[in-house]
């Protein structure tokens, strides 16, 4: 548990950004020491190994970097899940809502086969919407989501919720704080 604390106290709290009454959750501080960004994934690689995981899949931009350090760490492959228009070949494409309107995310069409367990990683959950749409994309090609991983989960928010009934994990909680 002392590893989890320390993890949790190298995550900056940003008030009021990207606007008022948010209380923004930023990794970069995490990313950058080398002894908690080591913590993370030490601990994830932990609760995964030996698992039958065929791939990591992350969503854009820190899901990159958690889940290509792990994808590596396990000895598997990486999936990245982009922004409209990012990934060259033929793609497959998830809408989903945003407080103010829509956007989109993309994954290669030939990313996966039928079957291909995946283990899903982002940075942080919050309301869900992103990673619910990444679920979609993975099981549209015939995919099985392991578990969808985070490095932070703000509860309230209800995310974990929306993912249900596939299985979520994150390391830390920010909750009402």
């Amino acid at each position: 548990m002392e590893t989890i604390a320390e993890i949790k106290s190298k995550i900056r709290a940003i008030p009021n950004f990207p606007k008022p009454g948010i209380m923004f959750r930023d990794i970069t501080t995490l990313l950058k020491d080398a002894k908690g960004l080591s913590h993370v994934i030490n601990e994830l690689e932990r609760r995964y190994r030996g698992a039958k995981i065929n791939y990591v899949a992350g969503i854009e931009s820190r899901g990159f970097i958690i889940g290509g350090a792990l994808a590596h760490k396990l000895n598997i492959g990486f999936i990245p899940i982009r922004k409209k228009g990012k990934l060259p070949a033929e793609v497959i494409r998830e809408e989903y809502e945003l407080e103010y309107g829509k956007d989109v995310v993309e994954m290669h069409k030939d990313a996966l086969k039928l079957g291909d367990r995946v283990l899903l990683v982002d940075d942080l959950i919050a309301t869900g919407g992103t990673a619910l749409a990444a679920c979609k994309l993975i099981e549209k090609v015939g995919g099985v989501i392991e578990e969808c991983v985070f490095v932070i989960d703000l509860p309230e928010l209800g995310g974990k919720k929306k993912l249900a009934p596939r299985k979520v994990f994150a390391l830390v909680e920010f909750e009402g704080e």
